[in-house]
């Protein structure tokens, strides 16, 4: 196997060709709405009925005709939200009284808010100089939607926004995309299982639980296997379950040590290899491929073992790939700017992602790069909530620099 380094945009541009153009659809299930929330939709949620339904109020005040404002108007009745006005449609001189919400109605055209008027004796005036134009605090029936339209593609999350249209649509059950299985296999002989008896060198296996949670929250389901230790046997055994995912993750073994045999046991199950690293730091061992199994193909991502790299190569590579599987069509890494709140010290011959704390409000956004130890921290790693962006080849990255960062 011959060994193939990108660079940070060269690998992400890799996995994206792959995700977009390479992985099946999945199968499709029905669930209950609020069953499928964070889940991907795999069908399309249509409107049942114009939204809205009618011309609707937009403030609380009076239901009138523009043209009419400048004289005084008989106030011939009051509307609410949910009903509708049963009597004649409004005539030249008079006004309705009217909710936000409420449907107009016949004859009127615009809505004067309430804090724009004075009643007095039954009759409405509007304050002086006040003018008012045909259609407005009205939102048009069907302005929002027609019946029949596409209000939520396939390949949308349905988070509360989603949730809250198809809710409006009548929908009470959603056809959404299956989860996909994802094996995460770590490796090493120094990991020991939670409720395992552990010496003074070695160390819990965090890895698998930390990429579960991330799998989750990207829309998979994470299967934790058993740790594979750092013999051929083991490493095998583990890789020929994990292939029968939807993905298979390995952290740790991917590096140049003696006992670093991942590549070796992917290389003996006929794998391809489209990088066995990247020009980044923290994660520069990370490795992409698949695996041929019984589906065709399943994909692989060897990561570093330091969880700090492990965590970055996930966003930056494996959350691509695994949105995809899950049938979502936005699938690259989300990056936002801010302000640096300190000088960095630069120079990286490589692209460099920092555990960093965003922050900031009305005023401007800010990040800090958190004080860390190394790729093992994680300690600093569970302080920040990003990891600011720092490109290769710059020696200085002065305090107010506007800076990438790359979300969690």
């Amino acid at each position: 196997m011959s060994e193939r380094v990108l660079t940070f945009g060269q690998a992400l541009e890799e996995v994206l060709a792959h995700a977009q153009s390479s992985v099946v659809a999945r199968r499709v299930e029905t669930v209950a709405l609020l069953e499928g929330a964070g889940r991907v939709l795999g069908a399309a949620v249509v409107a049942d009925r114009d939204q809205p339904p009618f011309n609707r109020a937009t403030r609380d005040g009076f239901a009138l005709r523009a043209g009419d404002v400048g004289e005084p108007l008989r106030v011939v009745g009051s509307l609410r939200a949910g009903e509708r006005w049963l009597g004649a449609a409004l005539a030249k001189g008079e006004a309705i009284e009217i909710m936000t919400g409420a449907p107009l109605p016949a004859g009127a055209d615009a809505v004067v808010m309430v804090e724009h008027t004075m009643v007095a004796d039954g009759l409405l005036q509007v304050e002086a100089g006040r003018t008012l134009r045909e259609g407005e605090n009205v939102v048009p029936r069907g302005a929002e939607t027609r019946t029949g339209n596409v209000v939520l593609p396939a390949g949308r999350v349905l988070g509360a926004a989603e949730m809250g249209v198809a809710a409006s649509c009548s929908v009470s059950q959603v056809q959404v995309f299956a989860q996909p299985k994802v094996a995460i296999v770590a490796t090493g002989d120094e990991l020991v299982e939670l409720d395992e008896p552990m010496s003074e060198v070695q160390i819990r296996n965090s890895n698998s639980y930390a990429l579960a949670a991330l799998v989750k929250a990207a829309g998979g389901v994470g299967e934790r296997l058993a740790i594979a230790r750092d013999t051929l046997g083991e490493l095998r055994a583990q890789v020929a379950e994990g292939r029968e995912a939807d993905l298979l993750l390995l952290t740790g073994g991917v590096s140049m040590g003696k006992y670093d045999l991942v590549e070796q046991v992917l290389g003996e199950f006929r794998a391809e290899f489209y990088f066995t690293g990247a020009l980044i730091q923290p994660g520069k061992p990370v490795v992409f491929g698949r695996l041929p199994s019984e589906k065709g193909w399943t994909y692989f991502f060897g990561l570093p073992g330091n969880p700090v790299s492990a965590q970055v190569c996930f966003h930056l590579f494996v959350s691509p790939m695994l949105r995809a599987l899950a049938g979502r069509t936005e699938i690259a890494p989300v990056f936002v700017e801010a302000r640096l709140a300190e000088e960095v010290k630069g120079g990286a011959r490589m692209t460099r992602f920092l555990p960093a704390e965003l922050s900031g409000g009305w005023d401007g956004v800010k990040v800090s790069v958190v004080g860390w130890q190394g790729s093992g921290d994680v300690v600093a790693n569970a302080r920040g909530n990003g990891y600011v962006v720092l490109p290769a080849g710059v020696e200085d990255f002065p305090a107010g620099l506007t800076v990438r960062v790359l979300l969690r």
